[in-house]
């Protein structure tokens, strides 16, 4: 065994192991003690010891820094000055079954790196979808990581991280996998047109062609993205936009009156016994802000070409169709408002919800590919002052109760403390990125599934693309490296954007 250090003290929160001069141990590396079957422990911090007192340390350094250090030595360097490595047991092995650590590995123990076959009991799902590699401190090693797409999903999985540490790349990776799946359905919320790949590496190069992309403005191959006003239901604004009380009632009694129509009525202008002109004109303007429908000489005209009273008329439905093949479905809403993005999104996802009520109410939602939403700024309709101020939305109700009937949210976010603690605690598997804000880390680790209470350095430290995968489908919390997008779809055999670029010869 190439011992790397040796256990010399310690509790089972923190054992302490002296590390061998030219084995250095990184913060975050996995560490192997062996002994009735072996153990595995992740180094949580590193300090400096010496066998020198710290009076005589500050001389010696006034010595050398002075230029009167000489050859006077007290100790062999590698005795004199050591690093002590504090490392938790995170796993004990026993004939290839991993345990929670129960006991200590024997006083004095030598302990080495992790190896491959150490990692042989996480086996890859039913329904693998590829995160990353095991990474010990951060060294890669081959061993794959997956989460079971049914069982993740549908437990959902938030993704926190500040900004530039891979979020997007780890979602197009993700996404990569799912792809491959007939038994789940992907919407893509996409605020930064960034998934499908219309002029970088993305998903419209993957070889099922599994991935339906819908835009404003599609390119060929893509679905222009236009939804008719007679496909809005007040229910759909709920938790979305705020409105008054008046403003509700007013909305009521329009779908009341006009059913489908309600909106065309509200725009146009039309008057109705019981709403005040000033309810009816504040209206207009919220749905020509938001919507981007307005009157114009007698006619309603779209100002973004999304929502529109003629066309897109089966669009949700075609989408929700898309959806129940076991598709993922990229909508690009990079050129909507916050709440356009948000209400486009609701009126799917209100659409897919109300279909999985009725197929488990008729016994048929097994035989239903599971359904994941993907959304981006989750506070947006997961925080805590939203919820309170403008109510539940579909969104939120997903987060509570999606897991019934086959959906679940794969929620991105930045600000993990802008979420109530009961969302949270619903979010079963979490893909930690770098976070250097200190409140996020403490939100994050509180609501982890695992113990991470001794990662808050860890998790500060994490360099782009590193993450910690946090599940109850885990039986610890997996330090993985994910690949880079690019990268990871040449693995998969295909070019990248760029070498097609390159192939290309101008002659003459």
């Amino acid at each position: 065994m190439e011992a790397v250090g040796q256990i010399i003290g310690g509790e089972t929160a923190a054992v302490l192991i002296r590390q061998k001069s030219g084995e250095p141990v990184e913060l975050g590396d996995l560490l192997v003690a062996e002994g009735d079957g072996y153990t595995i422990l992740q180094v949580k911090d590193l300090r400096y010891r010496s066998q020198i007192p710290q009076g005589m340390r500050e001389l010696a350094s006034g010595f050398n820094l002075e230029g009167y250090s000489g050859d006077v030595e007290f100790l062999e360097p590698e005795l004199r000055n050591y690093i002590i490595a504090e490392a938790r047991p995170i796993l004990h092995v026993r004939e290839g079954e991993p345990l929670i650590p129960k006991r200590l590995p024997r006083f004095f123990r030598e302990v080495r790196r992790i190896r491959e076959g150490d990692l042989d009991f996480l086996e890859k799902p039913r329904n693998p979808v590829f995160l990353g590699h095991v990474r010990s401190g951060s060294k890669v090693l081959d061993t794959p990581v997956y989460v079971d797409a049914v069982d993740a999903i549908t437990h959902h999985i938030l993704i926190p991280a500040t900004t530039g540490r891979g979020k997007s790349n780890l979602v197009k990776v993700m996404l990569w996998s799912l792809a491959e799946m007939d038994r789940v359905g992907i919407l893509v919320l996409d605020p930064h047109d960034e998934y499908y790949g219309r002029n970088e590496a993305g998903l419209r190069r993957h070889p099922s062609n599994n991935v339906v992309y819908y835009s404003p403005d599609a390119p060929v191959g893509g679905n222009t993205l236009t939804i008719n006003l007679r496909s809005l239901r007040p229910e759909h604004f709920e938790g979305i936009i705020p409105f008054t009380q008046a403003q509700e009632q007013a909305i009521a009694r329009y779908y009341n009156e006009y059913g489908d129509e309600w909106i065309l009525k509200i725009v146009k202008g039309e008057e109705l016994p019981g709403v005040q002109q000033v309810t009816l004109n504040v209206l207009r303007r919220i749905f020509d802000v938001i919507l981007g429908v307005y009157l114009d000489d007698g006619k309603i005209k779209s100002r973004g070409g999304v929502f529109r009273e003629r066309g897109g008329e089966s669009t949700i439905k075609d989408i929700a169709a898309s959806l129940e093949d076991g598709r993922i479905v990229v909508v690009d809403t990079s050129r909507l408002m916050g709440e356009a993005e948000l209400l486009v999104g609701s009126v799917i996802s209100a659409e897919i919800f109300r279909r999985y009520q009725q197929y488990k109410a008729d016994g048929k939602l097994r035989r239903k590919p599971v359904i994941g939403i993907v959304i981006e700024e989750a506070p947006r309709v997961l925080g805590k002052e939203v919820i309170e101020r403008q109510g539940n939305n579909i969104y939120s109700t997903i987060a509570r109760e999606g897991r019934k009937f086959n959906i679940g949210l794969i929620a991105i976010t930045q600000l993990v403390s802008l979420i109530p603690r009961t969302v949270l605690a619903n979010m079963n598997t979490k893909i930690i990125l770098g976070n250097e804000m200190a409140q996020e880390r403490a939100e994050i680790i509180g609501s982890a599934s695992q113990d991470l209470s001794d990662d808050n350095r860890t998790i500060a430290s994490l360099d782009k693309g590193e993450a910690i995968v946090s599940s109850i489908f885990t039986k610890f919390a997996v330090p993985v490296k994910i690949p880079l997008f690019e990268e990871f779809i040449e693995s998969a055999g295909l070019e990248s954007e760029d070498s097609e670029d390159e192939e290309i010869e101008f002659i003459g």
